[in-house]
């Protein structure tokens, strides 16, 4: 009999393009919940469960205080799980069909402001060594681009076209999609290139982004990084890359962008996952609009 677990695996890296840290994640969560079962039935296996067993699962862990989004990521892995044995016709009827995610706060993200990003980019001190001029490109990356922290730590020397000013980024799922650069980033990037090439040893000569030592930055020395520079700028609580890619596609949004030319260059699949940057572009909208109407001066 085909081992439906290994069957799954092989399925989302092959026909569904996953990363292998997706891929670890969906596979973990239905390795998870297998455990649940087991331990409260030995011989109970994946492909003969009910819903009443899944959702014993689901009551588990929010008494176990896992938040209710973490629990709905699980039921989705496993809900993805269920739909391949179905394709696979390892079962006739999806035990999840009917399942309802429970329901989440939404947390509008806070981006930083146009004079935040000018006061990290323009006031901080930036050294003109290798990792002085490569921690102001991260920033301008992330702020010119929009691109992820996983994005920017997978970027190769050879993504960055210097005779047309684009930047080929692999995103989810390995879809490329190929940016436009600014010409102070691209500038930048040429720079960072020559001081990387000072570099007395590259372990890593592929890889675009280097630390001192010529590997790999990691996605915790970005994280740390940026959290350093913004906080020295900015008394919002959360400080991240993704921030400031949110911070990106809100300025976009603010300045008159389309919501189809900021989808394309986020490299999201649909435009609902865009539209949750509308929020703070709302607000800037509603100002203006506050600020502009005669109607709002008390004009009859």
């Amino acid at each position: 009999m085909v081992d439906s677990k290994l069957a799954y695996a092989d399925y989302l890296i092959k026909e569904k393009n996953y990363s292998l840290l997706t891929l670890r994640a969906y596979t973990d969560d239905v390795a998870a919940f297998e455990q649940f079962l087991k331990e409260r039935d030995e011989g109970a296996v994946l492909e003969e469960v009910n819903y009443s067993q899944i959702r014993s699962w689901i009551v588990a862990m929010v008494e176990a205080g896992i938040s209710n989004k973490s629990v709905n990521r699980k039921i989705s892995s496993l809900k993805s799980f269920y739909k391949f044995l179905l394709r696979s016709k390892q079962i006739i009827t999806n035990p999840l069909l009917k399942h309802k995610s429970l329901k989440t706060e939404k947390k509008v993200q806070v981006p930083f402001s146009e004079q935040e990003l000018n006061d990290v980019i323009a006031d901080l001190d930036h050294p003109e060594d290798f990792e002085g001029i490569r921690n102001r490109l991260i920033i301008e990356l992330f702020y010119t681009t929009g691109i992820r922290r996983a994005e920017l730590i997978s970027l190769r020397v050879t993504s960055f076209d210097q005779g047309n000013n684009t930047l080929k980024v692999v995103g989810k799922r390995n879809k490329e999609r190929i940016l436009p650069l600014l010409e102070c980033t691209a500038g930048l990037l040429g720079k960072y290139l020559l001081e990387r090439g000072k570099l007395q040893l590259i372990a890593s000569p592929e890889v675009l982004m280097l630390n001192i030592r010529g590997n790999k930055v990691s996605e915790s020395f970005v994280y740390r990084l940026i959290n350093s520079y913004f906080s020295v700028v900015s008394g919002k609580v959360k400080k991240s890359p993704h921030v400031l890619r949110h911070t990106f596609a809100t300025h976009l949004l603010n300045n008159g962008a389309d919501l189809n030319s900021v989808k394309e260059l986020l490299g999201h699949a649909s435009l609902s996952s865009t539209q949750i940057y509308t929020h703070s572009s709302l607000a800037e909208l509603k100002k203006v609009y506050g600020d502009s109407h005669p109607r709002s001066r008390g004009n009859s």
